[in-house]
């Protein structure tokens, strides 16, 4: 028998939380995507700038791209490797993320941990959805 887990007096399975947190992947990684777009656009224009700027807006706005090419897979091998995919544009958000914040950490230091975090987390739900999926 399945374990049930009780959540704000609605009884779910693991099964169902999963689905339902991957019902609103799609709309995270859009919004991660966006957001960040638009963190960018305050930050000063300056040419040292250009290069992690580039980087981040193409690696976040990337993840949601590449996650909305996954759902439409022709096969099993074809979804995990746009997993993979999104795991490692993440990962590069994380990385261009923390650069950012380096730089830029007088003006906009509490805006970038949050964001940083979110890039963790949806690096982190790619590689379960990865390691899951590669296993079946």
């Amino acid at each position: 028998m399945e374990r049930r887990i009780n959540r704000s007096n609605v009884l779910y399975t693991k099964i169902e939380l999963m689905e339902q947190k991957t019902k609103l992947l799609p709309d995270r990684t859009f919004y991660f995507g966006v957001n960040t777009l638009r963190l960018l656009k305050k930050l000063p224009d300056y040419y040292i700038d250009r290069i992690p700027k580039g980087q981040v807006a193409r690696s976040s706005a990337s993840i949601g791209s590449n996650y909305e090419e996954a759902q439409a897979a022709v096969s099993k091998r074809d979804f995990v490797n746009k997993v993979g995919i999104c795991y490692k544009e993440s990962g590069e958000s994380v990385y261009w993320l923390k650069i950012l914040k380096e730089l830029h950490e007088e003006k906009h230091s509490d805006e970038f941990p949050k964001f940083i975090k979110e890039a963790e987390e949806i690096r982190n739900i790619f590689a379960a959805i990865k390691k899951s999926s590669a296993g079946k």
